[in-house]
């Protein structure tokens, strides 16, 4: 690995702790680098705060070596004022000579902006570096500039031999609840770890019902996520716990547009492409990401118009007797992990 590379690779370590506090902005970690040795870092911490690059010159005890120095980024310097003034501008100011950045920022109001005003201070940029880690790390913030829309993840898990879980209707509470687990607890805190890195949760009408989830994060510390219910004939019973008020929620139906408190209903046309739709109103509303976490149909009808970027599967050796069958999956296989008896493969949407 090169030095580039090097430094460029603390930056998306940075930029990663930013994780759950910063969206719809993107990670962005920085390092300031004075001969071979890490003179300041920061990352991006929460919206509406200083971003990387002040950080990390700020973190730099001795102003004088800036001149002197590199200035590691993943993501284009802003050439623009929004909630804080422009990294390229301070930059300059700076004095730094050199600049290295991964990818460069396909936001409008930056959109090279921020390389090409600082070329013209007589910075050297390179870019480029490690541009496939620094792509991945901020897909979900590309994904919203590029195509308007949130990153959809579908999640679920499935026993061995098909199922997302077992049909309600076949059988006694009892036997329900004994079997509907399908994880074990060590899966279903890394679920929650999860859930405070996205922005928002959907299930459909019948996940709701069924299994009155909360689909917050009380397993792990950290933000909880938005949660997004399907009920187009506004029949779920507001003694459900996605109901409760106690964090913003979306209620997708075909009828009003109203706010309750935390509880937000939204309007879509259901004759129409209503997920696309949804996607792009909640996308308007802050929200970058998505996991769904079904239910079967939810799952199905989302696979099968293929408005989704990625799916996160696992596998589980548990059988159960009867059930609600598991969706197909189409995509492409990206990557595989073992974790705690079960496997979990990650496909993506190509």
């Amino acid at each position: 690995m090169s030095n580039h590379e090097l430094y460029m690779k603390r930056c998306l370590e940075l930029a990663l702790l930013g994780s759950g506090y910063v969206s719809p902005n993107p990670l962005v970690g920085a390092v300031v680098v004075y001969e071979d040795k890490i003179i300041g870092e920061g990352w991006h911490q929460k919206i509406g705060s200083a971003h990387a690059e002040v950080n990390a010159i700020n973190d730099v005890k001795e102003k004088h070596l800036l001149p002197l120095s590199t200035l590691y980024v993943n993501l284009e310097p802003c050439a623009h004022t929004g909630k804080t003034p422009p990294c390229a501008h301070l930059i300059i100011e700076c004095k730094i000579p050199k600049v290295v950045v991964a990818i460069s920022d396909p936001n409008p109001l930056v959109a090279g902006k921020g390389i090409l005003l600082l070329q013209e201070a007589g910075v050297e940029v390179i870019v480029g570096v490690l541009e496939k880690e620094s792509t991945e790390l901020n897909k979900r913030f590309l994904c919203g500039i590029q195509k308007n829309r949130p990153y959809v993840i579908l999640k679920w898990a499935q026993t061995q031999n098909g199922f997302l879980s077992p049909d309600a209707t076949q059988m006694s509470k009892e036997q329900f609840e004994e079997e509907r687990h399908i994880t074990g607890l060590i899966v279903q805190k890394l679920v929650h770890k999860w859930r405070t890195q996205e922005d928002a949760i959907m299930v459909g009408t019948q996940t709701a019902i069924t299994d009155n989830p909360a689909l917050n994060a009380r397993a792990w510390k950290g933000r909880a996520p938005a949660r997004i219910v399907l009920d187009r004939q506004l029949r779920l019973p507001g003694t459900l716990k996605i109901l409760d008020g106690t964090q913003l929620t979306y209620i997708l139906n075909a009828s009003k547009n109203e706010q309750q408190g935390n509880n937000h209903f939204m309007q879509v046309d259901f004759e129409g492409n209503w997920f696309l739709q949804a996607l792009e109103i909640l996308y308007n509303q802050g929200i970058q990401s998505i996991v769904v976490e079904g239910g079967s149909k939810l799952l199905h009808h989302i696979l099968a118009i293929q408005l989704w970027d990625e799916a996160q599967v696992f596998y589980s050796p548990k059988h159960i007797s009867t059930g609600v069958p598991a969706p197909r999956i189409n995509g492409q296989l990206h990557d595989t992990h073992e974790l705690d008896g079960m496997r979990l493969n990650l496909y993506l949407n190509q």
